[in-house]
């Protein structure tokens, strides 16, 4: 039975926006690490963000959903409660702190914004590859779900107190990305460093996967940005284009960089500043025009470029291993994004996203610079302070670290599994190693 408010078209749109940035984590995530770590380590990166994927999902049904975009218990976080219900389920599409309704029902917002929260985890633990215990990972995930992201969800989404002070964050380069980029640093400094080995040699062991798996992350964030404005509307439209525009830029301005730095062009070089622009579009996506995705785009190849291969080689950085480098491609990259924000939104773009805000620098708002730097600065903070507390507490139960033998021999010691495994009369041999 039809209901006045369905609009058949945006559910539609938003069933599959939010079904492509599914597949940004499953596969795409799932195999783009399983590709660009090294073969002992490639069923346990890859698991990682399986599981992540499907724990979020349970906590998120059972309480974390309404804390992020439920009724206001605090000024930064929603009431915890179940929405699996069926009158849950069917009634429209309601956030209720903030106002904000949509022509679908309740159950796509929910799986909507479950892929964003499922992603978090899984571009976090990209930072901790290679010696995080899996128990340890998996009593994590619901608990950062828990303490960190919804709290950042909720004040900035949900209707909590950054948006209320005018905050942009379109799609995430805040409440996802700077989120799992400084939590990601600090759970590699917490847990420590992989074997010596695997930091001085640690070769992708099949690029093409991982190209396969950065194509799916590129196209899926289609669905990232241009679900957000939560009908199939001219904004979601200006969003997508703006996303590939800044990508394609980012893309480019990064493999230049590696020619005249590296002198040669590199294809995971190119992979990581294909990250960093769609990670810093996100803020910005459907607020700022054309020349704004270009400007962003640049950037976006440029400063996380410099933060990787420069700042990425002083003593800090060397002493902290972030595997993949979460920090430069997703921390800084999101903080870039949001300071361009303020300093690119347009006035036509905001209204076009249903926002009160003037507009940006570009628009003589310069105050928009600073609500976006306060806004970070929330979201940086909440996110060392919960990190560090949830991973001391956890080791209280589990280890954090793989044992040293795990360390060494990979895959096999941890899950009983290899990569590339192939018996052909259905005897096995034990791997050892890389």
């Amino acid at each position: 039975m039809s209901v006045a408010w369905l609009n058949t078209g945006d559910n539609a749109w938003q069933l599959t926006a939010a079904t492509v940035v599914g597949l940004q984590s499953v596969p795409g995530l799932v195999v783009l690490y399983a590709g660009i770590v090294k073969k002992k380590w490639a069923v346990n990166s890859a698991f990682m963000a399986f599981y992540a994927f499907a724990a979020v999902l349970i906590a998120w049904v059972l309480w974390a959903y309404n804390m992020g975009f439920g009724n206001q218990w605090f000024p930064f976080v929603g009431m915890p409660h179940s929405i699996i219900s069926m009158q849950d389920e069917l009634k429209q599409a309601l956030i209720p702190a903030s106002n904000t309704s949509a022509a679908f029902p309740m159950s796509t917002m929910v799986y909507f914004q479950f892929v964003f929260a499922a992603i978090t985890l899984v571009i976090m633990a990209g930072a901790v590859l290679g010696r995080m215990s899996f128990k340890a990972w998996m009593i994590f995930v619901p608990l950062w779900l828990t303490f960190s992201y919804t709290v950042g969800a909720f004040s900035l989404w949900g209707g909590g107190f950054l948006s209320s002070l005018g905050v942009i964050d379109y799609s995430g380069g805040y409440v996802i990305h700077l989120s799992a980029g400084v939590a990601g640093f600090v759970a590699a400094a917490v847990i420590g460093p992989r074997l010596a080995r695997d930091r001085e040699n640690f070769q992708p062991n099949n690029v093409l996967l991982m190209l396969v798996g950065a194509g799916i992350l590129w196209l899926g964030w289609n669905g990232f940005n241009g679900g957000d404005p939560y009908a199939a509307s001219r904004d979601a439209g200006a969003a997508v284009l703006n996303t590939n525009i800044a990508t394609a830029v980012s893309v480019i301005v990064w493999t230049i960089m590696d020619i005249f730095y590296f002198k040669k062009p590199s294809v995971i070089g190119a992979v990581q500043g294909m990250i960093t622009g769609l990670v810093a579009i996100t803020p910005a996506a459907g607020v700022v025009d054309g020349w704004g995705a270009i400007a962003i785009g640049i950037s976006s190849g440029i400063i996380p470029w410099l933060s990787m291969n420069l700042l990425g080689k002083t003593a800090l950085f060397r002493k902290v291993d972030d595997t993949l480098g979460v920090f430069h491609t997703h921390a800084v990259a999101g903080l870039l994004g949001g300071i361009m924000t303020g300093l690119l939104a347009t006035k036509a773009g905001c209204a076009a996203f249903a926002l009160s805000t003037p507009g940006g620098a570009i628009e003589g708002n310069w105050h928009q610079v600073w609500l976006q730097l306060v806004g970070a600065a929330f979201i940086i903070v909440l996110n060392i302070i919960v990190t560090y507390v949830l991973l001391k507490l956890i080791s209280l139960i589990v280890p954090l670290r793989m044992t040293e033998e795990e360390l060494l021999i990979g895959d096999d010691a941890v899950h009983g599994e290899e990569a590339y495994a192939f018996f052909g009369d259905g005897e096995r041999r034990p791997v050892t190693g890389d």
